[in-house]
């Protein structure tokens, strides 16, 4: 009898990309991909990406890691010091973290993708009930044709302005052109007790992404990352506010973007871009 073998899904994908298979698995990923032709492209181009990305990270990667990156001295850092300049460096050891690792995935610092139907309840990290809002959001209003958002992009400087007064919080619209992505504008959700500001950006082709910014407790600056119905949302956490980008991008497409975003964002001293 011929063994039954599980249908190849999408962290089967992930995985082959990652070369984190099994040779059995392996080999059936392989047949399923030469009998795929689209999926074969797709995937063909995220080993590529993949490959480009360990490539710009293997300087960092050979390199001695810092006194001022060593955990030790972090937590010493983060007890004396709680300000901007220790989450700055938390986060770049996340990232030192992950290219080292292989596969720029650290498992340890980004969990694993949340399974499509799972609940994330009250008791998930912060970052996580961030990424899953903001996954919600995204599929509530990413749909929309005539009114995907409330104040359209020609009016920037009064929707960043009416969505930093109803949030407490200077905000900012990142410039993602680099990326292909241009500003649509945004919306105002609500989030709780308070507020919530969504922006969405779109291609050339039509796809869409969107920021979510919500008043959130925590200290998680590592980013986490979640998938759900079809949509990834990396999130993270900084000075008392929680921010998720979310798309139909692949995973390691979806990173360079979120980091843009948390750089953006992170380097600007409450400045909008008003004017």
């Amino acid at each position: 009898m011929t063994p039954h073998v599980p249908p190849i899904g999408e962290d089967d994908l992930l995985a082959y990309v990652d070369e984190r298979l099994d040779a059995t698995r392996r080999a059936h990923v392989e047949a399923y991909l030469e009998a795929n032709e689209e999926m074969r492209g797709r995937v063909e181009a995220d080993r590529r990406h993949r490959a480009a990305l360990r490539a710009a990270l293997q300087p960092v990667v050979d390199e001695p890691v810092p006194a001022r990156l060593r955990i030790a001295n972090i937590r010493a850092a983060r007890a004396a010091h709680h300000g901007r300049a220790m989450r700055g460096i938390a986060a770049a050891l996340a990232l030192v973290i992950t290219g080292a690792a292989g596969g720029f995935f650290a498992r340890s610092v980004l969990p694993a993708a949340t399974p499509s139907g799972a609940t994330v309840t009250d008791t998930a990290p912060p970052a996580m009930r961030v990424a899953r809002a903001a996954n919600s959001a995204f599929h509530t209003y990413v749909v929309e044709v005539a009114h995907p958002v409330e104040v359209d992009a020609s009016h920037e400087a009064h929707l960043i302005g009416w969505l930093s007064k109803r949030l407490g919080r200077p905000l900012a619209a990142p410039d993602l052109s680099a990326f292909g992505y241009r500003l649509m504008g945004g919306r105002l959700l609500p989030a709780g007790e308070g507020a919530a500001a969504q922006l969405m950006y779109d291609n050339a082709s039509g796809q869409r992404l969107t920021l979510y910014i919500q008043a959130m407790r925590g200290t998680e600056t590592a980013f986490r990352f979640a998938h759900e119905n079809g949509a990834g949302t990396f999130a993270w956490i900084d000075q008392g506010f929680g921010f998720a980008v979310t798309g139909t991008e692949s995973r390691a497409r979806l990173l360079p973007i979120a980091e843009a975003v948390y750089h953006a964002l992170e380097g600007r001293s409450g400045a909008t871009r008003e004017g």
